[in-house]
């Protein structure tokens, strides 16, 4: 172990599987070696003075999966398998809002990017590269499809198959602007134009 350099570590709490941030608490040593000996992420409350188990009351205890100092040796990060909703509103993590934004950025920002190269180096089997290879037409037979499979799946029940609809959708959509030309900031752009 090393050895604490400060009365109170700063602990970032992040999701084994996900890396989605979930939490910010502070450990002392006590907590520290307590989070060791038992594998639930315990912490120093500076404002009440004692140490507490993430969790202890609700039930959603934090299974830590490994706990790393940073290479000042003056940050922890502990990995976890989050048993149940971190933060006290009940939502997954205490920056929830935040990070579904950036998250839906990153995925929107990887897919387009992802679509630009295989238009730009063609992978042989790949779906985007054969739509690219069919050109215009077989692009918005595809977007009228998957439109007309969103109204049907719309009129069903399952919310599931309306969301793999959607996605759908929108990759072949994404593929349309890349042939097109246009950008995701030209659709930001005209979208931000339109809140009121």
């Amino acid at each position: 172990m090393k050895p604490f350099k400060q009365t109170l570590i700063p602990c970032i709490v992040q999701d084994s599987t996900s890396k989605q941030v979930l939490m910010m608490a502070y450990m002392n040593e006590e907590a520290y070696d307590l989070t060791l000996s038992s594998g639930y992420a315990t912490f120093f409350s500076r404002s009440r003075q004692s140490l507490w188990v993430k969790g202890e009351t609700s039930g959603n205890l934090l299974k830590v999966i490994s706990l790393k100092w940073d290479c000042d040796d003056d940050t922890l990060l502990c990995e976890v398998e989050a048993l149940g909703p971190t933060c006290h509103t009940g939502k997954i993590s205490c920056f929830d809002d935040e990070l579904n934004v950036f998250k839906a950025n990153s995925v929107w920002t990887h897919l387009f990017n992802t679509i630009q190269e295989r238009k730009a180096n063609p992978k042989e089997g790949a779906y985007t590269t054969y739509l690219f290879t069919k050109g215009l037409d077989k692009i918005l037979k595809k977007v009228g499809e998957e439109t007309s499979e969103i109204i049907i799946a719309s009129k069903n029940e399952s919310k599931d198959d309306l969301v793999g609809e959607i996605a759908d959708l929108a990759y072949h959509l994404a593929v349309l602007m890349v042939e097109k030309g246009v950008a995701l900031k030209d659709i930001e752009d005209k979208l931000a134009s339109r809140i009121r």
